[in-house]
């Protein structure tokens, strides 16, 4: 896949071929945004053009001061990925600043899109663009002229409400990950690397990977989850607490990721890993002390391999 970064205005060189391309955010690039990505795949392939993605970054909500949306689901890198296991041919990325909000949606027309060489545009039923949001899939529509074909693509809905990256983000909040991964398709996933934390896992018999997230991923609710963990393309099971290691009572509140995982030995700090949050088994919560945590720790452990043995993966 070739991925393309774009600023407002285009620059008059750009040589692009006819495509058909998908419109939106996407983060998350979860079931619903799939099916509007895939029918811009699907029309690309039916017509002999490219398929195409246009989305943008930062994210609109961060640029324009909206709470909440300082963190992603799936920060860039992760995003293109997604679109790139899809089988999209090229990935445009448009630098979302203050300026590029200013423009109409008319303008986002005729100054973006159509010097893309878009032939058929594919939208979700709620995209909106252009300043202040103006612009929507029906203005999309009513403005096309003849120059695209379009499609709009009608909601997803999946465990009785309609997908959105909201809802998910809802969910992570509140420690549901096994709902989060019905919605996106996948387990949930964050990047990063092994670093040194202050080693006391170890001597309590249950050492841990201190994993510093290489990017802005939204971080859920603390306490305890089964995971999987990836590191040098091998996986294994664990579990792993993200929180403030209350019973240590530290000074640095920071909310950390240490994941004990089964059946492994070895070195792997400063190694790149990923960490799939696949249930949640209890809150953060603080102790009475190490032996009231080490047996905890044990029970947790005990909890984790028995539902793996059942047959989550």
């Amino acid at each position: 896949m070739k991925t393309i970064s774009l600023t407002y205005p285009l620059p008059n060189e750009l040589q692009a071929k006819p495509c058909a391309i998908a419109l939106g955010y996407f983060d998350g690039v979860h079931i619903g945004h799939r099916r509007v990505i895939q029918k811009a795949i699907d029309t690309a392939k039916a017509n002999g053009w490219e398929s195409t993605v246009l989305t943008f970054d930062p994210h609109p909500r961060e640029v324009l001061g909206q709470s909440g949306y300082t963190s992603y689901l799936t920060p860039l890198s992760d995003k293109l990925e997604q679109f790139e296991k899809m089988g999209v041919d090229t990935t445009y990325v448009m630098k979302f600043d203050i300026g590029f909000a200013a423009v109409y949606p008319e303008d986002f027309i005729t100054e973006c899109m159509l010097p893309l060489a878009c032939q058929h545009v594919v939208v979700g039923f709620d995209y909106t663009f252009g300043y202040r949001g103006m612009g929507t899939a029906h203005t999309l529509q009513e403005m096309s002229k003849g120059r695209y074909g379009l499609d709009i693509i009608s909601p997803v809905n999946r465990l009785g409400e309609k997908v959105s990256s909201t809802i998910i983000r809802e969910y992570l909040h509140h420690g549901n990950v096994e709902q989060v991964r019905h919605l996106l398709g996948r387990p949930y996933k964050v990047r990063g690397k092994v670093v040194h934390g202050d080693k006391r896992g170890r001597t309590i018999g249950f050492p841990t990977a201190n994993v510093r997230v290489n990017a802005p991923y939204l971080i859920g609710k603390n306490g305890v989850y089964g995971v999987r963990f990836t590191v040098d393309a091998k996986s294994y099971y664990g579990v792993m607490n993200v929180g403030i290691k209350p019973t240590f009572e530290l000074e640095k509140k920071e909310k950390s990721l240490e994941v004990h995982i089964f059946e492994f030995s070895g070195e792997i700090y400063d190694k790149e890993v990923e960490v799939e949050f696949l249930f949640y088994i209890r809150e953060e919560q603080k102790f009475a002390g190490v032996e009231a945590l080490i047996a905890q720790i044990g029970r947790d452990v005990d909890a984790a391999k028995q539902k793996f043995a059942s047959g989550v993966s």
